[in-house]
């Protein structure tokens, strides 16, 4: 498969060190374009990741559809992977269909209200835009897999896996993402893009619920502790907006009731969040100031610390997982299917920090499934649309580990008293 990837940021490079050590021999990736508005910065990626026949580097504005296309068939690409700022996703989605290509994103784009976001919600809510192109899509033989990333993406899969494999009925799949990440010599440090995290965190937080559908909240809402495994311990959580909500209830049954999303904020985060809107500084429209016309937004990227380039100053895990409480055998069932990883062995393994790895390693487990026409079909899907069994082989293959905590419940009391019985049983009989 040739890719034209648009976004050469800091998971773009990681995606690339990936896939191109994945297959040395290009026998599922013959060509990785490696595309950004900064040429210099493609550059830089493609010297870091070697084979510039294989990965060569590219200038293009995402922002201008027929260039994008242009570019695809120029290299006679397959498939486009967007990792560009979400402000760009929808341009990437119609070039990538104007060009004949799937598509592979890892986040979408959304609206909310202008005047009242939580009284009115959303003018455009997470991946609509993509689905409602999803007829057009399957007349002309393409696919758009929607948020293939750690989460949305990994979580996706692993939320598929509880409906098949740990449950009679659901309540509710609740993704948690947390962790005890430290930034030495930062007050703040942001672990994924900027421009993405200011919109996830200030946009009123989406809720599905069987009976009322989606709603909002305020920014912020639900607080709760989390127990996280490995090590890490209790972690503060708030609810922000994320793609799970909109992608899980497509694909996810057995009575599902409720999908909900939190994450860790650190309260210098979450207080930085609300002086930025406060000051206008979170604000996407262009403005012109001395000639110059640029959002605040963009202001804020420019001059804050760049995720791509903290991992040095980064120390602790990241886990990122469902929690996923039902019904088995009639007994009430709590699991915690997770993934955590160490933000010393991503860099000794990538060069990279650990929310960067995290998201960079499940986009390339999906681009080998669709390369080898595991993941097929024709339209628009997100990850839990597929079986799987195979995502979770390749998650031990490129040695990106899962596990399955079975949680305090009415089924786990039962395993376990069934379990001491069983030792009981095979012990030798006491003597007399």
């Amino acid at each position: 498969m040739k890719v034209l990837l648009v976004g050469a940021g800091g998971v773009g490079e990681a995606i690339a060190k990936i896939a191109g050590d994945r297959d040395p021999g290009s026998r599922w990736l013959q060509k990785m374009v490696l595309a950004d508005y900064n040429l210099d910065r493609a550059k830089q990626v493609a010297e870091k990741v070697g084979e510039p026949e294989r990965f060569p580097a590219e200038q293009v504005d995402a922002q201008k559809i027929s260039e994008v296309a242009a570019l695809a068939r120029k290299y006679g690409v397959d498939l486009i992977l967007d990792t560009a700022p979400p402000f760009v996703t929808k341009n990437l989605f119609d070039a990538a269909f104007e060009s004949g290509c799937h598509y592979i994103n890892l986040g979408t784009w959304s609206e909310p209200h202008p005047d009242d976001p939580v009284g009115r919600g959303y003018t455009e809510l997470m991946a609509s835009y993509n689905f409602q192109a999803e007829e057009r899509w399957q007349q002309k033989g393409l696919m758009a897999v929607i948020g293939a990333g750690i989460d949305p993406g990994v979580v996706d899969v692993f939320a598929k896996f509880a409906e098949i494999y740990c449950f009679d009925e659901l309540d509710e799949i609740a993704v948690k993402d947390g962790g005890n990440l430290t930034a030495e010599g930062l007050d703040i440090a942001f672990g994924f893009s900027i421009w993405t995290m200011i919109g996830e965190i200030l946009n009123p937080p989406v809720t599905w619920e069987r009976e009322k559908g989606w709603y909002v909240q305020e920014p912020f809402a639900d607080p709760e502790i989390f127990y996280f495994p490995e090590g890490i311990g209790p972690v503060k959580l708030v609810k922000v907006e994320h793609e799970e909500v909109v992608l899980m209830p497509r694909h996810i049954d057995k009575g599902l009731k409720k999908v909900s999303f939190k994450i860790a904020l650190s309260d210098e985060i979450v207080n930085a969040m609300k002086v930025l809107r406060a000051l206008g500084l979170d604000r996407k429209e262009k403005i012109e100031f001395q000639g110059i016309r640029l959002s605040p937004r963009d202001v804020v990227e420019a001059v804050a610390p760049n995720p791509a380039y903290i991992g040095d100053k980064l120390k602790g895990k990241m886990c990122v997982g469902v929690h996923v409480t039902g019904k088995k055998g009639g007994l009430h069932r709590e699991v915690f299917i997770y993934q955590c990883l160490d933000n010393q062995e991503t860099m000794e393994r990538l060069g990279c920090q650990v929310v960067v790895a995290q998201t960079a390693y499940g986009t390339a487990i999906a681009l080998e499934l669709i390369s080898k026409g595991i993941w097929q079909g024709r339209g628009v899907f997100g990850p839990e649309a597929f079986a799987p069994e195979p995502f979770l082989k390749l998650m031990d293959e490129y040695s990106y580990p899962y596990r399955l905590l079975e949680m305090d419940s009415e089924y786990k009391r039962k395993q376990d008293q069934e379990a001491m019985k069983k030792l009981l049983s095979a012990s030798p009989d006491e003597p007399e």
